[in-house]
């Protein structure tokens, strides 16, 4: 495999998608999702099964993914917070290596409401963001586009009382469209040529609400999709905080599975399977344009996201503190044409820390500092048949819509099983509870045994082996220069 300038210096294409779960794909064994190109993509590649995101929110599940760095580590523990001003992205060291760095769509590593704007960080030259496809901010390329090229349809979806809105628009002018149409720009018109280049193309759909272009949404028809896994009675079982986010989504910012009826969330899964659809497709172009303009042997391309979705599962809509698979286990496919050998899947347990750890790794760049993840090539190359480690953790510290009092958990994943402690005093005023799922037996998480006695030692187990992590993954970065 080699670039123009560097045999060892491949370009990189990050796809990134909003709030898709892990098995809104095809290849994942949907058969009710249409996804032909990123089935096709994970086909020509490498397919990791079981790839954890360590916050089942936005802004700290990214800021991992740039840094490399747990929650606990980075510092950026909720939307709306900032990364420490001293933080080191990942396109610092690959600019520092020769890379031609750039970005489409959303960001989020800082606060975005009310009219802020995020600001292209270091080492990124080509920075065209948009944090959402909606009103409020202050600086948004895609609204820039829909004014030049879709008037008509910009001035109707910023008047409220259209219907229409932006997650409708038709297809030729969503945002997921401006994504596609801004990544080929850059692969054919924008990059450097005499660079390698590193491009992050951040789809913000199938993020709610739940709206897609109507041609897409007549692709499914909702009565004939699946429906939520779990009942009422599962919440029994559950922690406290998960029957009150059956109500009311958010910490009361946003409807609840309760407000719901049967129908409608029936379509909110079409619309939701819609936006994935669309996605697709856009994927699919900018692997044909790869193609066409004679980059795709040069170029590894990793498609993921950055959470999932409840989608109704477990009585529960959108996302927060719960760390179900659905809402904390994504898609992750990558192609390495002369790398990673074609139909390759992986089930090893891997996290997104370990994406920046692995595009550093294909770049030759110096690792970031402070990173905590592994690069996945030796083990999607074949070098190596051990897996990089038999654990993964999502944190998970008020980091959404806040709670009062504030709602902080913290998921094992292990063999398996899967630890979901939520916290008690004396980190907030909540009662200590907690769940635990042998998810061979019980893959949709169903049956709680946190508070079965035939399951303590289990229980113990997991418990000792996060506090072990926890000291294996604190900052101890501060050099020593004598005993004492």
């Amino acid at each position: 495999m080699t670039t123009t300038q560097d045999q060892h210096r491949p370009n990189i294409l990050l796809l990134c998608t909003d709030q898709q779960r892990f098995d809104a794909l095809g290849a994942a064994g949907n058969p009710e999702i249409r996804t032909p190109n990123l089935d096709r993509l994970a086909g020509q590649g490498a397919r990791f099964t079981q790839c954890y995101v360590q916050n089942p929110v936005c802004g700290p599940s990214r800021a991992s993914l740039m840094t490399g760095q747990y929650v606990h580590r980075h510092g950026l523990w909720a939307n709306g917070v900032s990364l420490p001003e001293d933080a080191t992205v990942i396109t610092e060291p690959l600019a520092a290596a020769g890379y031609d760095c750039g970005l489409v769509g959303k960001y989020h590593l800082t606060a975005c409401m009310k009219g802020r704007t995020e600001y292209a960080p270091p080492g990124m030259r080509v920075f065209r963001w948009a944090h959402d496809p909606y009103r409020g901010s202050s600086e948004n390329a895609y609204h820039r586009y829909l004014k030049a090229v879709h008037p008509e349809l910009y001035r109707r979806a910023v008047d409220r009382d259209d219907p229409l809105g932006f997650d409708s628009m038709p297809a030729e002018a969503h945002y997921s469209h401006w994504i596609g149409e801004e990544t080929i720009d850059f692969l054919t018109e924008s990059r450097r040529p005499d660079q390698p280049f590193f491009f992050i193309a951040n789809f913000f759909d199938p993020h709610h609400g739940f709206g897609a272009p109507p041609e897409y949404l007549d692709r499914y028809d909702p009565e004939q999709l699946s429906r939520p896994v779990g009942s009422p009675e599962e919440l029994a079982s559950k922690p406290d905080i998960y029957t009150d986010a059956s109500k009311e989504s958010y910490g009361g910012h946003a409807r609840g599975f309760a407000d719901y009826s049967a129908e409608e969330l029936q379509q909110v899964k079409a619309a939701y399977y819609a936006m994935v659809t669309l996605i697709d497709d856009e994927v699919g172009r900018i692997l044909d344009t790869l193609e066409a303009e004679g980059l795709a042997d040069d170029t590894i391309v990793i498609f993921t996201s950055d959470h999932g979705e409840l989608l109704g599962d477990h009585q529960l809509m959108l996302k927060g503190p719960m760390m179900y698979d659905c809402s904390v286990r994504v898609p992750l496919l990558i192609r390495y044409p002369g790398g990673i050998a074609e139909g390759t899947v992986i089930d090893d347990l891997v996290q997104w820390i370990d994406l920046s750890a692995t595009i550093v790794d294909a770049a030759g760049a110096p690792a970031l500092p402070g990173a905590q993840g592994s690069s996945l090539l030796p083990r999607a190359t074949g070098q190596t048949e051990t897996p990089i480690r038999d654990w993964a953790i999502s944190e998970y510290r008020n980091s959404g819509h806040p709670y009062d009092p504030p709602v902080h958990t913290t998921m094992l994943r292990h063999g398996r099983h899967k630890l979901v402690v939520h916290h008690g005093g004396p980190a907030t005023n909540r009662r200590r509870q907690g769940e635990l799922y042998d998810l061979a037996g019980d893959p949709d998480e169903l049956k709680n045994l946190y508070d079965d006695p035939a399951h303590a030692a289990t229980r113990l187990d997991l418990v000792e082996l996060l506090l072990d992590i926890g000291v294996a993954t604190e900052d101890r970065s501060q050099p020593r220069a004598d005993f004492w």
